[in-house]
């Protein structure tokens, strides 16, 4: 079960998104069935939020509603993507089970009143929404409208309960075997932390100062699993009584709370939800950082944007309003990167409720609107695009992303609060974004031969077998690039001795750091080839490497700061500081030169985005995207299946995807 039975279903790639008839009256839904055809809508998202509905009273199970609107849309030829309603459970679970509502680390229990207000490790809880989820695959299982199942929604929320230790121990004893490895993987003779029962062993809940790094992490660890766990049993369940494929969507590229690599091999298609945090060219790279993210979750197979926003995005305090235009191109770079399809939430804005506000496919304004206008010029553009459908995307360069090594940095007591995760992960992308070069993510651990340039921009924390395969790596033939602050740390949270990083990358970079120096926030610092340095500088030695940039300042100066070092038939870089983007985006163009990695298309200017599918039989489509105010000529012209004519030129702002030669 794959995306291509989705599209197979549908009859191309799917469009659509977030649909509650509920909220609604039936002259709306009329309305409703009139606009989905005008705006080529093929695919409904059901029921994420409707458990009070289906489900009024405990056991008891009201589908009748749910009936009338997936025969309606079947009718209409809109086929269904159903849910499981378990991400925000009614007011008489959570009156009847108050054992199941989440804690906060200080303690807090939450009440009822917002969506995830509950612990996913509650006995309760997991019965309830494996017995609904039951419910609704053997009456849903098979019907005709019926192309996936959507299991919960945006899986994240943590808890610090009683439940959650409990579970916890469980999975620390099958991880560790006995409190004697427990004590020793957490380091405990540190600050008399030693257990000598497995009742004493909790969450890292709030206390007096640092928590335990390996703790902290280790409980991390525990929660990806039981949300694993939690899905795997729902999505059970629905297999007893169906054949469609399950999903269940990520919150990409931020979520802290799951292993999305282990997660993702459970899923029969990778589904998520993007919502750029900027605009303009900066949110056009973040959509290429999402998608190559959810891509490569899928292991390059086709996957499915399960969300997008329409209009304004809300990002903690910032605003974030989206420019006429961005409603094509952000689906058209998600559909460029291998999505098939473009969905989004929700399909009409909502007159109540928390998410008043979320934008919507049908705004507040209605039909005749701005924003309505494109979500129909975008329908029409990913209908004219099905033979897209099942084909995928090659890259040449990965960029490393381990969800341990990003769990880390989260822990207490780092040697730098200015120490993160994401920002240089994004960072490496985006430099080879602006390269015109796309991207895979990987993990360390992965086989990377087929890659040509591989960046790490965020292992602080690496495995010895991560070590040992990325020495492989460059030994048989593949540029690395490491940065700054690598592999100082093992899998327990245990820091590396005889310097730093681990020993079998230290061999692959010939060097060894043997302190490091966190810069000031207002710090600057100069290297010798003129590039310059924030965040952090490190005292390393060369093992066999060349300098290839000192420091110029203190006590580092003359002391190595980028360097190279060749073995086997690769060579491996190593970079000790954080550098200005424009200093790193030139770094990034020489190691691609270097590593014989070319441009998606030649001869297109910076700000014109070029991505290229692949179908099994040969054919290849190129997907491009002009993100500058000027007409860009086409170095190669082709047909345009957006418009059905040989496109020669791109207008600002414009998209093409013509069929490749």
């Amino acid at each position: 079960m794959t995306a291509r039975s989705v599209t197979n279903r549908l009859g191309g790639l799917a469009f659509g998104g977030d649909y509650n008839p509920e909220q609604w009256d039936e002259p709306v839904w009329k309305e409703d069935d009139e606009l989905m055809r005008r705006a080529r809508v093929n695919l409904a998202t059901l029921g994420v939020f409707s458990w009070a509905l289906l489900e009024p009273e405990e056991g008891r199970y009201d589908f009748t509603w749910l009936d009338a609107h997936i025969e309606r849309l079947h009718a209409n030829g809109v086929a269904v993507d159903l849910a499981t309603p378990t991400a925000s459970p009614p007011p008489w679970f959570t009156l009847a089970h108050p054992e199941a509502l989440a804690v906060r680390a200080d303690g807090t229990r939450l009440v009822h009143g917002s969506r995830d207000t509950y612990c996913l490790a509650s006995p309760a809880y997991r019965s309830a929404a494996r017995r609904i989820a039951s419910g609704l695959a053997e009456r849903y299982g098979d019907h005709p409208a019926l192309a996936l199942w959507h299991v919960h929604n945006e899986y994240g929320t943590l808890c610090w309960c009683d439940h959650a230790a409990a579970a916890f121990r469980v999975w620390l004893r099958a991880r560790h075997g006995s409190l004697d490895a427990l004590n020793e993987a957490w380091g405990t003779a540190f600050w008399s932390q030693r257990y000598t029962s497995w009742e004493q062993v909790l969450p890292p809940r709030a206390t007096q100062y640092h928590k335990n790094p390996a703790q902290t992490v280790d409980f991390h660890r525990f929660w990806g699993d039981e949300i694993i766990a939690a899905y795997c049993e729902q999505r059970d369940a629905i297999r007893q009584h169906s054949d469609r494929p399950v999903t269940t969507n990520l919150m990409l590229p931020y979520d802290l709370r799951l292993n999305v690599w282990a997660f993702a091999r459970e899923l029969d298609i990778v589904s998520s939800d993007q919502y750029p945090d900027a605009n303009g060219l900066d949110g056009a790279a973040h959509v290429a950082f999402y998608a190559d993210r959810s891509r490569s979750l899928a292991g390059g197979r086709p996957w499915l944007l399960m969300e997008q926003g329409t209009s304004t995005v809300y990002d903690g305090d910032q605003v974030i309003g989206k420019e006429p235009g961005d409603v094509l191109r952000h689906s058209l770079g998600h559909i460029a990167r291998g999505s098939e399809g473009a969905l989004f939430f929700q399909w009409r804005q909502s007159r109540a409720g928390a998410e008043t506000w979320h934008s919507a496919m049908l705004p507040h304004a209605g039909p005749d609107s701005r924003i309505f206008r494109e979500v129909t010029q975008t329908g029409e553009a990913v209908a004219a695009l099905a033979e897209l459908a099942g084909s995928t995307v090659t890259a040449q360069v990965a960029v490393l992303d381990d969800p341990d090594a990003m769990w880390a940095l989260e822990a207490d007591g780092l040697p730098s609060p200015r120490l993160d995760y994401h920002a240089p992960l994004a960072g490496a992308h985006r430099a080879l974004w602006d390269a015109g070069v796309t991207a895979d993510f990987a993990h360390p651990e992965h086989d990377l031969s087929r890659y040509r340039l591989v960046i790490a921009p965020s292992l602080f924390l690496l495995s010895d077998k991560g070590a040992q395969n990325l020495r492989r790596y460059v030994e048989g033939g593949g540029t690395l690039l490491v940065q700054h602050a690598a592999g100082y740390v093992d899998e327990r949270v245990h820091a590396r001795l005889g310097g730093y990083p681990a020993a079998p990358l230290r061999e692959a970079l010939g060097i060894r750091v043997d302190e490091y120096r966190p810069l000031r926030k207002e710090q600057r610092i100069t290297l010798s080839d003129g590039s310059h340095g924030t965040v952090w500088s490190e005292s390393l030695h060369t093992e066999g490497a060349e300098t290839v940039a000192s420091y110029t300042h203190g006590m580092l100066t003359d002391s190595p700061a980028l360097t190279r070092h060749r073995i086997g038939t690769g060579q491996g870089w190593y970079l000790s500081t954080h550098l200005d983007d424009a200093d790193y985006g030139a770094l990034v163009g020489r190691l691609l030169k270097e590593a014989g990695v070319e441009p998606e298309l030649a001869g297109l200017p910076a700000g014109v985005e070029a991505v290229t599918r692949h179908a099994a039989d040969g054919r290849r489509w190129h997907v491009l995207i002009n993100h500058t105010e000027d007409t860009v000529p086409l170095p190669d012209p082709g047909h345009d299946l957006l418009t059905g004519t040989t496109a020669h030129e791109l207008p600002p702002g414009a998209c093409a995807v013509l069929r490749g030669h």
